[in-house]
Order: C-alpha cells, then structure tokens, then sequence
C-alpha cells in the first residue's frame, strides 16, 4: 500500500466512534480492498462488541474476508450497520462479500437484532448473499431488518420471503418465535409476486410494528395481498406504502385491514391513487376506529374535494393527530379555501399540510373515465361481490335494510359508503329540507333517501336545523358525478335545489358549482 493511502487511512481510523459496545467506522469513505490491518486490529482488539457500523466506505471481496475473520470471535454482535458498503464495486462481487460477513455471523453464533443493508444494489444474487443467515438461528432474534434501495426485485423478493418463512418456523420448533418489528424495502421493484409473498410472511410473524414498502410498483393485486397480512399483525404502528398503486379495490381491502387494527400512528398512501371513493373508505374507517393516529398521508391521489372534506371531518376527533396531508389531488381553489375554513374553524389549521401542488378540479372527461384506463377490474369486484364482502366486514353498512337483504342489492344500490350520508357532516344539507332518518355508512337506494328528505321543504321532522358551510355542497356535488347517482335523480333534485335556494344564501358558490353538476347529469345524456 502506497505511503500517501497509509495515512489517508491512518487518519480516517483516528476519527473512529467507539463507545456502549458499538464500534463505528460510519463514513469515512473508506476503499477497502485487502486486509488493513488497523481496521481489523480495531475489530479485533474491541472486547464485548455489540455494534459494528460500515456504511459510508466500500468493500471488496478480500477486505470482506479479512473482516469477516475479525468477527469470527464476536459472539455479541447485535447490529450490523452495513448500508452503502458496496460503492463503486462489480455487482458479481457483492453476493461473495455478503457470504463471507455472514458466514462469520453465524460461526461466532452472533445472536442480531438488527441487519442493515441498504442502498447496496446487489439485486437478486445480493439477496442469496444473505439467505443462509437469514435462516440461521443468529436470525431468530432479528427484530429490525433494513433492505431499502437494493434493487431486489421479484425474485429477490421471494428469496427473502422464503428465508423470513424458514426462520420463523425453525425459532418458533426450538421456542422462541421470529418476532421481527421492523421491515424496510423500499425501491426494490418488487411488484406484486414480490410483495405477494412477502405479504406471507408478515401474516405468519404477525409481529411487525413498522412496515416501509415505498416504490416498488405494486398495484392493486399486491395491495391486497399485503392487506391480508397486515390485520394479523396488531402491533402495527407505521404504514408506508407511498408511491404504489392502490385504486379503488386496493384502497378498500387496506380500509378492511385498518379496521382490525388500534395502535397505528402513521399511515403514507401518498402518491398512491386511492382516489375519492377509497379516500372515503378510508375516513370510514377513521371514524370508527384508529384511536393513536398522528399523521395521514393521501397526497396526489386523485382525490376531489368532497372526499377530501370527508377525510378532514373524520380526522377532526383524533386527539393524536398531528399532520393531515392531502396535496396534489384534485380540490380545486374553492376545494382547498374550504378544505382550509373547515380546519380552522376548529384551530386545527396547522394540522394540514400544504396544498400548493393541487391539481384543480378534474375536468368532466376525467370525472367520467376516471377508472377507465386501470388495469385493477374495479368495476369487476362489483359484478363478484367482493367489495359488497369488504364493505361488510368493515362494519361500514349500518346493518342491513329492512326492505331489502343486503345479498340482494344491485351495484347502482350498494355503492359501498354513500359520501353524503357517510359522516354526519353530510346531514347538514339534508336537514334544511325535512326529515331525516338515520342509518350509517350505506343506504339501501342513498339518491331516493336523499330526494326523499329534500322533498320535505317544511322543515317537519326529528332533526334540528343547523347552519349551512360550503364544504356540505362540495360533498353532494362530489356525490352527484359519481355512477350511483342516476340521471333521473339529478334532474329531480335540480328542480328541489332551485325551490329552496334562499336556504343556500350564505354559500351561493358552492351551490352554483352543485346546480352546475347537477345540471350537466340530468342533460348528460340529452
């Protein structure tokens, strides 16, 4: 080694963090490629070592062996920070180094509770680099596994679901269970076999606290496969599934998962095009139930502002909740000042993220064909009955309607969640007009209710009147574009909106954009 690189890494080693048992060697930018002596003294010659952190520096092949003698010794190793540890090497050598390190592991009989290997993109072959210590008894104690930016992918995936499996079967035959807590595996393009099989192996742990499963184009398939999963694990305190693509049948099976869950604190389905009826599942739910929740993020969902006002009514009452993030969808300039008013009316303001990125209300072509480009077969849960199942065990359907059995509703009638009369915020429209009979997140035919009770201008009836805000109008025109919302219907409730106008007086905004959707539904087909 030349003179200059001896000093360079003289140097470096001087600023060696060593303290509570954890010896740290975190970016130095180091370029290991033999065996340095100083690194490996330091290893060597630390007694009860029970942390190691690499990250930040890069190792080859040979320096890898030469730790991984190091280690051979240091049967208390815990956690293993190796995140960016491969910079700049083949990713043919990648694979060999991580056997080495791991072989060492499980010769001192090392027991971990924590591997990070992050942003190492060591793919698939990276990924069987780590298999056999995975299976390993030094595993069975593993309680945070960190694999984001790897590049995994499909078949890393599976190889990594396979391994978790193994461990859990062979810790939980000698007593003492798998009880993994945390799991990290973001952008690794693991699409839904992936995440499918993954989602195996979260059901059978059942002990995960935290799940990060960011960018990794799952779409509606493994949505709900990882759904499945997540409800056998109740400890759950953070979900972050942002930037995959849930639609509408992935957003109601993550609605019926949340439901059996009581300790989540963050939810990210950001960027994950839930849009308005899932946003509206999902604030079901929130009403219901979450009692700890913090932070909620539904950014750039495609999401318009009627549901979005849902979703803010809904997080009004969490005592816990810190941050609501509903930027980039669709609320338009009315949406997001009434968004705001709603909020602030209650000094929740500081509660909302920003809405600088919104995206304007959708235009009617969109409205129209909002889900006419998706591959997920919304409309074909609908024609089996499984959104009718997801709906039901949600508990969102208030009991089933005396007229009728719920097995016996059309699609037009059971439109999972009415929006308007979804949250009692909804009934503020409907009491101006008459009587009101309650029921709660599904009517039988919600449209007939609804011109039922407008068809009542009297006022007569059990309810109290209360007074009117634009964000109730915003809700029923969000209601009025969507498919169970007949045609017939809107022409009558047109001509019920123009009778009672002088009740409308202190919204005249929100009322003319309802008119106007009412109008273009009741001539649609004109």
């Amino acid at each position: 080694m030349a003179s200059d690189d001896i000093a360079q890494l003289a140097d470096a080693l001087s600023k060696t963090h060593v303290g509570d048992g954890e010896l740290s060697f975190k970016g130095l930018g180091l370029k290991l490629d033999d065996s340095e002596s100083e690194l490996l003294g330091k290893i060597e010659q630390y007694p009860g070592l029970r942390a190691l952190r690499l990250e930040g520096n890069t190792v080859g092949v040979e320096a890898a062996k030469a730790i991984a003698k190091a280690l051979e010794s240091k049967d208390q190793l815990q956690r293993c920070y190796w995140s960016d540890m491969f910079t700049g090497r083949l990713r043919s050598e990648i694979p060999t180094a991580l056997m080495c390190l791991s072989g060492a592991l499980m010769s001192a009989g090392a027991r971990l509770t924590e591997l990070d290997l992050s942003d190492n993109a060591f793919g698939p072959d990276g990924v069987k680099g780590i298999e056999q210590l995975l299976r390993s008894p030094s595993c069975h104690t593993l309680r945070e596994l960190r694999l984001n930016n790897c590049g995994m992918g499909i078949g890393g995936g599976k190889i990594l679901a396979e391994a978790l499996i193994e461990c859990h079967k062979k810790s939980t035959a000698v007593g003492s269970a798998l009880r993994l807590k945390v799991f990290v595996a973001g952008r690794n393009r693991l699409e839904n076999d992936g995440a499918s099989a993954l989602a195996k192996a979260f059901q059978l742990m059942g002990s995960l606290e935290e799940i990060h499963m960011p960018q990794n184009g799952i779409n509606y398939a493994g949505v709900m496969a990882l759904a499945s999963a997540i409800r056998h694990n109740p400890e759950l305190q953070v979900l972050n599934f942002n930037d995959n693509t849930f639609t509408k049948r992935g957003t109601l099976a993550m609605a019926q998962a949340l439901r059996h869950l009581r300790n989540i604190q963050v939810i990210n389905f950001g960027d994950c095009l839930v849009r308005s009826e899932g946003a509206i599942a999902l604030a079901a739910v929130l009403t219901e139930g979450l009692p700890v929740l913090k932070e909620l993020n539904l950014s750039f969902g495609e999401i318009t502002a009627g549901a979005a006002l849902v979703v803010a009514q809904a997080v009004l009452d969490k005592p816990h909740m810190e941050k609501v993030n509903l930027n980039g969808n669709c609320l338009g300039e009315d949406g997001c000042d009434v968004l705001r008013e709603v909020l602030d009316n209650v000094d929740k303001g500081d509660m909302l993220a920003s809405l600088s990125e919104d995206e304007g209300e959708p235009d009617d072509e969109e409205d129209e064909d909002s889900d006419a480009g998706d591959s997920d077969g919304s409309d074909e849960c609908y024609e089996t009955g499984e959104c009718e199942e997801i709906v039901k065990e949600n508990g969102m359907n208030g009991g089933e309607s005396p007229e009728k059995p719920q097995s016996q509703v059309s699609k037009s009638q059971a439109y999972p969640i009415c929006p308007i009369l979804g949250c009692h915020s909804f009934f503020f429209l409907l009491n101006h007009f008459g009587r009101l009979e309650l029921q709660a997140f599904i009517f039988p035919n919600p449209q007939a209710e609804i011109l039922s009770f407008l068809s009542h201008p009297s006022g007569e009836g059990k309810v109290k009147k209360v007074p009117l805000v634009p964000g109730q109008l915003l809700c029923l025109e969000h209601a009025v574009q969507q498919e169970y919302f007949t045609q017939d219907h809107a022409s009558v409730l047109h001509t019920l909106l123009s009778r009672n106008g002088d009740a409308l007086k202190s919204c005249s905004s929100a009322k003319d954009r309802l008119s106007s959707a009412l109008e273009k539904k009741s001539h649609k087909y004109h």
